[in-house]
């Protein structure tokens, strides 16, 4: 990004990524900020934070704050602390999970709660691990009648991949964020914009657990690839 006086200043944007654990949060984050994915799973404790500096059509330069509240924050003290102020929630299930899904009732009220009677902040429904289609539990109908009854955009993508898939109709990580940010400050993305994500590959048919990890230990490789402050420009 270039630091020249007349460059626009960044808008601010905090987007909070919540959901159960193991259904991909960090791993999202991960490829979104650091275009990396670990096999191995951690859950999350509390909270990570990554920064993202994006461009957006008519020279409008965004910093994405980025927080990954981890699973076990559902019902927390310090839950209404972490959504307040977001600009926009991604609600993020495992398609191979049934109670991935069937939780996020309350994750949507968790949010709700903290807004009370005033505006809610852009919400998007994000069906991740799509390249695992054969093991899919969600049916697509289930997923955007949700989205629908509960006034959200909504996405599947593949955190493992990075790409889109077409059975799905799948996005890449990347334009998936971007189009949010662009809603959020009501900003058309251009066709290069939009082509420029929009690669499609074949869902394969692969191994769950070594693909998506099993075990709940964070491995020192993991530990020391994830900060909490990733700072991409």
């Amino acid at each position: 990004m270039s630091d020249s006086e007349d460059e626009a200043p960044d808008k601010q944007l905090k987007l909070i990524v919540m959901g159960d654990g193991a259904s991909g949060k960090t791993s999202l984050c991960m490829r979104y900020s650091q275009e990396q994915f670990s096999k191995d799973y951690g859950q999350t404790v509390g909270l990570d934070f990554y920064l993202k500096r994006i461009n957006l059509q008519g020279n409008t330069n965004v910093a994405l704050q980025v927080w990954d509240i981890g699973g076990q924050t559902l019902g927390g003290t310090m839950l209404d602390n972490y959504i307040f102020g977001a600009h926009g929630v991604l609600l993020v299930y495992d398609v191979t999970s049934f109670s991935s899904f069937e939780n996020l009732e309350d994750w949507f009220n968790a949010v709700k709660k903290v807004c009370g009677s005033g505006p809610m902040p852009h919400m998007a429904l994000i069906g991740n691990k799509s390249d695992l289609e054969h093991l899919r539990t969600i049916k697509q109908d289930k997923h955007q009648k949700f989205a629908q009854d509960h006034n959200m955009s909504n996405y599947y993508v593949s955190a493992k991949t990075g790409e889109s898939v077409s059975q799905v109709l799948s996005l890449q990580v990347a334009l998936c964020f971007q189009k949010i940010a662009a809603d959020i400050l009501q900003v058309k993305l251009s066709k290069p914009e939009v082509d420029q994500h929009q690669r499609v590959v074949k869902a394969e048919i692969i191994d769950y657990n070594n693909s998506y990890g099993s075990t709940t230990r964070k491995s020192p490789a993991r530990q020391q690839a994830k900060s909490s402050l990733c700072n991409i420009t």
